[in-house]
């Protein structure tokens, strides 16, 4: 058994591109940057950022795209995958793709947005919980 789950609570690098299929399904692409603080042995504060490249698909993609904004604040669900690819000069990079089955605005402005609007489940799927139960650890 295999199990592949990420959670990000993270802000948008940039405004979210929505575009549809050829069979008109709704896709949403946005950056999202996850900052991790921590200070060294010497006492110096540091940061990294990671980022994120995150799709949404179907009514959520056209809420994410609706709501969302550069700099917004969200809670993404989903899965991870890793994929290599040259950049323009030849350069191997790295990138971090997340494949969204859930995401929620987490911005004060936005908030007002029902949950059920951002999360509605298909007709075998459950209503996902945005904090993992103990059954959702693999091990």
């Amino acid at each position: 058994m295999s199990f592949n789950k990420i959670f990000l609570i993270g802000n948008l690098g940039r405004d979210p591109e929505l575009r549809y299929t050829p069979q008109g399904t709704a896709v949403c692409n946005f950056s999202v940057a996850v900052n991790e603080r921590w200070q060294d042995s010497g006492g110096n504060q540091q940061e990294r950022t990671t980022w994120f490249r995150v799709t949404v698909w179907g009514k959520r993609a056209e809420i994410a795209n609706q709501y969302l904004k550069k700099g917004s604040q969200v809670f993404v669900e989903g899965r991870l995958s890793v994929r290599e690819y040259n950049d323009k000069s030849g350069a191997v990079r790295t990138s971090l793709d997340v494949n969204a089955s859930d995401f929620q605005l987490l911005d004060r402005k936005v908030t007002d947005v029902p949950y059920e609007t951002i999360s509605e489940p298909g007709p075998t799927e459950p209503i996902p919980s945005p904090i993992p139960s103990d059954d959702d650890v693999p091990f």
